[in-house]
């Protein structure tokens, strides 16, 4: 887990003694974890040509960040998806609204939706009225990009943390999407919520990657997600990465590129 210090360097924390200590200190364990990757990341060189840059379908990618944290710090994210299927590619980074979250003690700060309690767990309390709130908004993103000419085949809702929302948002939106990539989430509702996913939204594929030594978002918590999206009927790839925390790595999203490259839909 990566926090920023009061000198805006980057240093590793154990996410339970810092709780211990300072609850609101969340604020800023969240904030780092999502972009610390791109220090490590190894410069790649792809090759591209006038033609496949041509035959690239116009897409768009929405990313929904974690708690506390802000649009703009995760635009670097764009700059690591080198393949030119990728250069016709339109990027959303919105932030969040400022809203009290409970397991911040009530505290004000950039968040999608409310959460009760951390670590999150299998069983925690699910704020399903708070997500369907912050579902709207997401759909209306990607509702005006589609009036704009992009094939919902090619939008792809991916999230770090708030997976949550991105898991709600591609399975309640009326339309079969791309895909949605969640990172480091859970499911935000109850199961009695299936019966109200629209027929095209499960055809939508879900990749869930979760790190399994995640003390913020216990990987049982991810571990549930699986069973319910088969429940729902619902395509789900699960990834398991063995000693990653509450953050995203290379692989995670080294992955994601080839994913999402493989299911973008060629222009005609």
């Amino acid at each position: 887990m990566y926090c920023r210090t009061k000198g805006s360097a980057w240093r590793t924390r154990d996410m339970h003694s810092i709780l211990l200590t300072n609850p609101i200190a969340l604020l800023a364990v969240i904030l780092g974890s999502t972009i610390i990757f791109i220090l490590f990341l190894q410069p790649r060189h792809l090759s591209s040509s006038p033609k496949s840059d041509s035959m690239a379908a116009r897409s768009f990618v929405l990313w929904l960040y974690g708690l506390g944290d802000s649009g703009p710090a995760n635009e670097p994210i764009k700059t690591l998806f080198r393949s030119s299927e990728f250069r016709n590619t339109k990027w959303s980074f919105p932030s969040a609204p400022e809203n009290p979250v409970t397991c911040n003690y009530g505290m004000r700060m950039p968040s999608w939706f409310d959460i009760q309690e951390i670590p999150v767990t299998a069983d925690s309390p699910k704020a399903e009225s708070d997500v369907l709130k912050a579902v709207q908004n997401v759909h209306a993103m990607i509702d005006k990009e589609v009036a704009a000419g992009t094939d919902p085949n090619n939008v792809f809702v991916c999230g770090f943390s708030r997976g949550a929302l991105t898991l709600a948002s591609v399975l309640l939106y009326p339309k079969k999407l791309g895909g949605g990539a969640v990172f480091s989430g859970w499911v935000p509702f109850n199961s009695s919520m299936i019966e109200k996913f629209p027929e095209d939204a499960k055809k939508t594929p879900i990749l869930w990657s979760h790190g399994m030594a995640d003390r913020t978002v216990l990987f049982e918590a991810g571990q549930a997600g699986p069973p319910f999206l088969q429940q729902a009927g619902v395509t789900c790839e699960f990834k398991a990465y063995p000693g990653l925390g509450h953050s995203i790595s290379n692989e995670e999203l080294q992955f994601l590129e080839s994913w999402i490259k493989t299911r973008l839909q060629s222009s005609s």
